[in-house]
């Protein structure tokens, strides 16, 4: 269906260039003496709007190009990932375990990403076993930190890390953690950007710290743990599982269709932060505190977190401020599935007659 729906906007696309006169896209660029104003300018909203200084054809010499003709050389040659992916050699060929220690810095950028390349190709969508390739920098990464790491490679970070951290993590591991001997409390300074997680399909976010805005937005199957968010948390989020151990920002959850997302709500105020058209918030049962204690426990273990050894210390006075952020229409697939399976029913029937309501 993609691939029609491509040729048929390509064969759309050569009529309006026929149309035009032209032979080909590239005969198009540029020609905005082409373009009529005349129907947006007349509409009442746009009464007395001069677009001409806009579209003033530039005049360009004959050896000058009017669209880009020359590759943009992004230095992948000097990437950091060069030397892992040399380093991480008898993993990537054999499967063998492979511990590597860099320094990184902020020029960093996608660390990790060519390297889960390398991986994917060689060993398919399954990867590796967890912690196959365990890599620990010291510092602080560039953008993108992470991004599309596949199951089999374990990132650890002792420093801070920018935006996209975890970018489309495909299945595997990263924590992020403060240097060690830092005299600051970590659940009170920021260890990583804005944007963490987006996209996620899978894999783990260990973040002993505070971060920025669209904590996890567009996750999709990822477990993420931070002591801290800022706005429009769990952004459009469609599964996986989120833990907040601090304070948030507003618009929590908003577009929120699936997955759930564990808050710890201290001073009782979340309620307040929370976009609530499409999600609900619920006391947690039995089986969502065996999966939060568990999951807090790895936390405490991956980044030793203040926080996470005073919730576990402190677990049954702790416990009942804990909300669960749960999308409606999830949650009554949930449901459904469940009845399903109680009653004897088809669960893809059940499931599909409860998504449409």
């Amino acid at each position: 269906f993609v691939v029609n729906f491509f040729e048929y906007i390509a064969e759309e696309v050569r009529e309006l260039l026929a149309e035009l006169g032209f032979r080909s896209l590239e005969e198009a660029i540029g020609r905005a003496d082409l373009i009529d104003a005349a129907e947006a300018i007349d509409h009442w909203k746009a009464s007395g709007l001069d677009l001409a200084p806009i579209l003033v054809m530039p005049e360009l010499t004959r050896d000058k190009a009017r669209f880009c003709v020359d590759r943009q050389d992004h230095g992948l040659e000097h990437a950091l990932d060069n030397e892992l992916i040399a380093a991480a050699a008898d993993a990537l060929d054999n499967g063998a375990k492979v511990t590597i220690e860099r320094p990184i810095t902020n020029v960093n950028r996608t660390v990790g990403t060519m390297l889960g390349h390398e991986l994917t190709k060689r060993h398919g969508g399954d990867g590796l076993p967890d912690d196959t390739i365990s890599i620990t920098f010291h510092g602080s990464a560039g953008q993108s930190f992470g991004a599309f790491v596949p199951k089999g490679i374990t990132l650890r970070l002792f420093g801070d890390a920018n935006d996209y951290t975890g970018k489309g993590l495909s299945g595997g591991r990263i924590v992020v953690r403060p240097p060690e001997g830092s005299p600051f409390a970590a659940e009170d300074n920021v260890i990583a950007g804005n944007v963490i997680a987006y996209g996620a399909t899978g894999g783990e976010l260990f973040l002993s710290g505070l971060v920025g805005e669209r904590f996890c937005v567009r996750n999709s199957g990822a477990t993420a743990v931070v002591e801290g968010v800022g706005d429009h948390g769990c952004e459009y989020m469609t599964g996986g599982r989120a833990v907040i151990l601090g304070p948030t920002g507003r618009n929590f959850g908003a577009g929120m269709s699936g997955g759930i997302a564990y808050v710890l709500d201290a001073d009782g105020t979340f309620a307040d932060r929370v976009n609530g058209e499409m999600v609900d918030l619920d006391p947690l049962d039995a089986h969502d505190l065996d999966w939060l204690r568990d999951t807090i426990n790895r936390h405490l273990a991956e980044t030793g977190s203040a926080v996470a050894e005073r919730v576990l210390v402190h677990w049954d006075d702790v416990v009942g401020t804990f909300v669960k952020v749960m999308p409606r229409d999830f949650k009554r697939v949930l449901e459904a599935q469940a009845r399903a399976e109680l009653e004897g029913l088809d669960p893809v029937e059940t499931v599909m007659a409860a998504s449409h309501g």
